[in-house]
């Protein structure tokens, strides 16, 4: 056999398999082939997106089912041993695993980070892999873990009637948690983005401790009504009869698993405290949802709960830890044990990107000042005083400004979809409701096929639980858009929302963080792969801070001696009532004397998209000029460029490339006057080059003039001029995907499987879009 003539797979195939089940490694249950790591981020241009590549691993080896161990990569036998190690270990690294192993089928090339035999790397034969118990006895060692511990650590998750598995960076959270609880820490902190599956990720530990018996009574806490019902009836579900909620402060000390609101078990006088019905050691685990809100206080009432039962292990879990002057997760839980941020989300494709487009209002950049005398809409005097962004909707309300903000947010949906989820940010209550009749006002037609084409959702309201539920219901299409203030601000699984309207003044990045995780969901089922941010009151310059995505500085300085008088709750605490009012506390009307104007014109002074790079910050110079260095450095020249282009089997790959760097094309080509109808291709070469560029029209009817397509006669002709006119009117990846020959347009030449018989076969007609692709480009 010439191992040289055999391909990747078969390497795989005919040794480094045999090899692994040689040394134990079972297949079915330790061995998983091409592991998909990541889901490749999700690119977005104009209305249209892609994914870039995803990370795939061509072996995850695994201890246990929960418990990955080991990275193998394998090259042909055209590479060296070694060949695959550097990527092997990136792969390692995401894992967070010890162990990396190279193979191009002759040996393996072995990396042991845990230097558990003197030396980092070496070079072992086929029959010398080691077996899973030897990883496993070097890796327990360097954790230190007992017996005990052990058997913790090694308890599997969840996996009964589904095929769900956590994501890697949810095995990273749950096997870090669980090994620190197994080990003794009694308080941990976990970090996750919004939309990254937080509650998912509570339930595999919970679920890991209770069956192994470490932990046999736990507490669930959270501060909103849906956020408990969305936990018992999906991620808690196979708890079933050993989970129950607490309702109405009755306590039945039979269960295992109690799940409950904050209001439900507490108030502000004593005999309220129906958490003191259990005695203070009953549970041995209270895990805290969104953690970062009331329970993160000193002397607030919900942290009265936690410090009640605080011989039990306690887990806070968060998208956004709060640090200010009175305020620190972080002091109470620790430095997080784990962080996946939204960035690291957006990279991997597991969360949606996001388009920023801004409104500046000229009221707002100026301000406004009423003449002496002059009365609002009711006959109240004004005062005197110059009015600014802050005032507007909260104390000066200006109807046109509230009209203009509808029509902008009616105009953006009408050019792209009307039926596209939305939320609306308002400052309270009455500017919520104002901001739904504006909407409906300039949307008759839409309202008038569904009267909740646009709906307000705010506590009050007798009809906001079963508003909010339709809302975020993927299947339901209607409410469309929803107003509110600050009751959708947090824990709101709004999977299909496409766009956030920001018309609320905000100053907390934590806030912030939490209203643009209402849109970070993918859904692919209902065509959701990023949303858009409308902001008309420039909210996100919080993008430019470098705390945005980073990780928290604690500033919050504990007292030292004495009772230091209280920091305000950051949400009030009000008495139970009944479901859905548990819990909407923190959308409470805020009272402050208001007057109307309604004669004030108010126009859009500036309106533009925020660019962002590749690193997620935005781009504030010249797009010119950050597009100009970062394509430096991908290419030395126009040689260089040509040759890359030329030589990539899939031209879109390149571009993917090019805009996971964070080119923006479609808005570079308007820079440089080029306007849509121009190629990435030619759009690169001119700025970088000037070379002279040509519209796709062009090009395609240059690449019609050759005669290389005659030899797949009339027929296959006919395949490849309306290949041409696809590639005119949307560019090369659309003629790269062969499932654009399923589209109408290609029904009258035949079925996909009989245009692709009329070259021979799928790869000849790869051949022959090859051949047509270098047609386009040539010189």
């Amino acid at each position: 056999m010439d191992k040289k003539k055999l391909s990747e797979r078969d390497i795989c195939t005919k040794f480094i398999t045999p090899a692994l089940e040689q040394a134990g490694w079972d297949r079915l249950t330790q061995i998983r082939e091409e592991y998909g790591l990541t889901k490749g981020r999700i690119l977005v241009s104009g209305q249209m997106h892609t994914r870039a590549a995803p990370k795939r691993a061509d072996y995850v080896l695994f201890y246990k089912p929960n418990i990955p161990i080991a990275v193998v990569e394998a090259k042909d036998n055209k590479h060296s041993v070694g060949a695959g190690m550097q990527q092997g270990v990136a792969y390692s690294d995401l894992l967070q695993v010890p162990f990396t192993f190279s193979s191009n089928g002759d040996a393996f090339l072995f990396r042991n980070a845990l230097l558990s035999e003197g030396v980092l790397e070496r070079e072992i034969k086929l029959d010398e892999f080691p077996s899973p118990e030897q990883l496993w006895q070097w890796w327990e060692a360097s954790k230190g873990l007992s017996e005990a511990q052990a058997e913790v650590v090694t308890q599997n998750y969840y996996t009964e009637g589904t095929d769900k598995t956590p994501r890697y960076y949810q095995l990273l959270a749950i096997n870090k948690t669980t090994e620190a609880i197994a080990k003794g820490q009694n308080r941990v902190l976990l970090v996750m983005a919004t939309g990254t599956g937080k509650t998912y990720t509570a339930f595999q530990i919970i679920w890991r401790l209770w069956q192994s018996k470490a932990k046999k009574r736990i507490l669930f806490l959270a501060d909103r009504n849906i956020l408990v019902n969305q936990t018992m009836q999906n991620d808690f579900k196979p708890f079933g009869g050993a989970m129950t909620k607490i309702k109405n402060r009755q306590i039945d000390k039979s269960f295992e698993i109690y799940l409950s609101l904050y209001q439900a078990v507490s108030g502000n006088e004593e005999e309220s405290n129906a958490y003191k019905q259990f005695s203070p050691d009953f549970f041995d685990l209270v895990v805290v949802d969104e953690c970062h809100r009331g329970s993160a206080a000193e002397n607030s009432n919900w942290r009265a709960i936690l410090e009640y039962f605080s011989g039990a292990t306690q887990i806070g879990l968060t998208a956004t830890p709060k640090e200010t002057s009175d305020i620190s997760t972080t002091h109470y839980f620790g430095d997080p044990i784990y962080t996946y941020s939204l960035k690291q989300g957006i990279d991997d494709g597991f969360l949606a990107p996001y388009k920023v487009v801004r409104f500046d209002l000229d009221k707002d950049l100026s301000g406004w000042t009423p003449e002496e005398g002059m009365v609002d809409r009711y006959g109240n005097a004004i005062e005197v005083r110059e009015y600014n962004q802050r005032d507007f909707d909260r104390s000066l309300v200006l109807s046109q400004r509230t009209e203009l903000v509808a029509a902008k947010v009616t105009e953006f949906l009408q050019q792209t979809d009307p039926m596209s989820k939305t939320i609306v940010f308002c400052e309270d209550r009455d500017h919520a409701g104002r901001m739904r009749s504006a909407l409906a006002n300039l949307n008759t037609d839409e309202v008038a096929k569904n009267s909740r084409y646009v709906v307000q959702i705010t506590g009050e309201l007798s009809d906001a639980q079963a508003n909010l539920d339709d809302f975020i219901t993927p299947r339901e299409r209607y409410p469309v858009i929803a107003t509110t203030s600050k009751l959708m601000t947090t824990g709101v699984d709004a999977q299909t929302c496409k766009v956030i309207v920001l018309d609320q003044h905000i100053q907390s990045m934590t806030e912030f963080k939490q209203i643009i995780g209402r849109g970070t969901r993918i859904n692919e089922n209902h065509d959701k792969y990023y949303f858009t941010i409308l902001d008309f009151r420039g909210v996100t310059n919080l993008f430019r801070d470098p705390d945005f995505d980073g990780d928290p500085v604690q500033v919050y300085v504990p007292p030292v001696g004495g009772s230091p008088v209280p920091p305000a709750e950051p949400f009030p605490e009000p008495e139970p009532k009944p479901d859905w009012d548990a819990g909407t506390g923190d959308d409470a009307q805020t009272e402050v004397r208001k007057f109307y104007v309604d004669s004030v014109d108010v126009k859009v002074a500036a309106q533009r998209e925020i660019l962002f790079d590749a690193q997620g910050r935005p781009i504030t110079g010249s797009l010119k000029d950050y597009s100009r260095q970062t394509l430096s450095g991908e290419f030395e020249s126009l040689d260089d460029f040509l040759s890359h282009w030329d030589a990539a089997e899939r031209k879109q790959a390149v571009l993917n490339e090019l805009k996971a760097a964070g080119i923006h094309f479609e808005a570079l080509a308007h820079e440089l006057g080029l306007g849509a109808d121009y190629d990435p291709f030619d759009v690169v070469a001119y700025l970088l080059w000037e070379r002279p560029p040509l519209t796709r029209r062009q090009r395609a009817a240059k690449a019609r003039r050759a005669d290389v397509f005659d030899k797949y006669g009339d027929k296959g002709r006919e395949v490849l001029d309306k290949l041409l006119d696809k590639y005119a009117d949307a560019g090369v990846g659309q003629i790269e995907d062969l499932q654009v020959l399923s589209l109408p347009e290609f029904k009258e030449l035949g079925t996909l499987v009989e245009i692709v018989r009329q070259f021979g076969g799928k790869a000849g007609l790869q051949r022959a879009i090859k051949e047509l692709e270098d047609e386009l480009y040539s010189a």
